[in-house]
């Protein structure tokens, strides 16, 4: 079920929004309503919703400058703007920051909304397609182009990422001096050895949240984060969706 943030000034249509629409048919629940942007915000950082609706024009706050803040504080939910004003100026504003539909209200159905709830689904499932695949990362170094120490500095990741190991043990193990290796590792794999060494542990618990019979607590000492609250952290940030969202979208 998407998780849907209703901000709409007047209380009246934030009512007939929440109890009129059928969000059940469109695979969506309603978990926060809020009368102007700055509410909204409050509510979002609370509820982390998959979709926010809102008006453009409200008091305090509008729904632009709402939007705005949200995305510079890394709020990854989609956005319909739903405002009696046809002004292109706001639907400018909008689209520049990411805004999936400007609906204008009153719409006579619940078809227009439907059809950008479907497109919003439908990015939120390419969005997490790549994860499902393990893609977001690259791992396979073309060995015949890398030189051996770098190839042994990422067998000793790979074989040893659950436990605490750094760019000194590394070293150690492939007998190079950590500068060198260090530098060396960055110029031909892209990555500093703490960047690949934390994205390949993600790339491992994304294989292991897909077999459901793990619980997220199980996995992140598996990864090598006897924290489970920092691996999930970390693991948002890397694949933009929870430990938990990614199981279930694995389904």
């Amino acid at each position: 079920m998407l998780k849907v943030v209703l901000v709409e000034d007047e209380p009246l249509v934030r009512q007939g929004l929440a109890l009129a629409v059928d969000w059940a048919s469109m695979g969506c629940v309603v978990v926060g309503e809020a009368e102007d942007g700055e509410e909204g915000c409050r509510v979002a950082r609370k509820t982390d919703p998959d979709l926010i609706l809102t008006d453009v024009r409200m008091p305090r706050m509008d729904g632009i400058s709402m939007i705005a803040r949200l995305r510079q504080e890394g709020c990854r939910a989609e956005f319909i703007i739903l405002t009696a004003y046809s002004d292109f100026e706001y639907a400018h504003s909008a689209l520049k920051l990411g805004v999936t539909d400007y609906l204008l209200k009153p719409f006579e159905d619940d078809s227009e909304l439907e059809a950008a709830v479907e497109k919003i689904r439908q990015r939120l499932a390419q969005r997490a397609q790549p994860a499902a695949g393990g893609g977001l990362f690259r791992f396979d170094l073309d060995k015949g182009a890398k030189s051996k120490y770098v190839e042994e500095a990422v067998d000793y990741i790979r074989q040893n990422y659950a436990q605490r190991i750094t760019i000194s043990s590394c070293a150690e193990a492939v007998s190079l001096s950590e500068g060198y290796l260090s530098r060396l590792f960055r110029k031909e794999t892209g990555y500093t050895f703490n960047a690949y060494l934390a994205a390949y542990r993600i790339h491992v618990a994304m294989r292991l949240l897909r077999d459901h019979h793990m619980k997220v607590y199980e996995v992140a000492p598996l990864v090598g984060y006897a924290d489970t609250a920092y691996f999930s952290t970390l693991f948002k940030k890397a694949v933009g969706i929870s430990p938990s969202e990614y199981q279930d979208r694995c389904e």
